[in-house]
């Protein structure tokens, strides 16, 4: 499935993923956070595969490949449009967002650096993700 036709998809069901995250009394940046759960879902498939079969190497250049072609292509396509439109850019993050967003880059540095990633790399980067999403929901 290409990257247009998931984007488009979960164009498609954000009103019915902004109506479940209402309806659950969660805050409303969790809809962002199952989009994109959603946008990068192929690939993340394919890292949990390639990490099953001990490709640990694979698994993180698949799952971060994807993320930051999506944020890397993102954040300067908002930048960009934000010439044309009025008022500040803010990316929307308190100081802990701030902070954890500092952590992933620095462990992502660290993995990619050396050139191999290890089971113990992979688990750091999994806690990072889930302290992202226990903040995302309870903020």
């Amino acid at each position: 499935m290409s990257l247009v036709a998931v984007v488009g998809l979960a164009k498609g069901v954000s009103p019915t993923i902004e109506a479940g995250v209402a309806a659950a009394g969660l805050p409303a940046s969790v809809v962002g956070v199952v989009i994109a759960l959603l946008v990068l879902a192929p690939e993340s498939i394919a890292a949990v595969r390639a990490a099953r079969r001990d490709r640990v190497q694979t698994s993180l250049n698949l799952a971060l490949g994807s993320a930051m072609a999506s944020i890397g292509l993102t954040i300067p396509a908002v930048a960009v449009a934000s010439v044309w439109m009025t008022g500040p850019l803010l990316l929307g993050l308190d100081a802990t967002h701030m902070v954890l967003l500092a952590l992933t880059v620095a462990v992502g540095t660290l993995t990619i650096v050396p050139g191999r990633a290890t089971p113990l790399t992979g688990g750091v980067h999994l806690s990072l993700l889930a302290a992202y999403l226990v903040l995302a929901v309870s903020p």
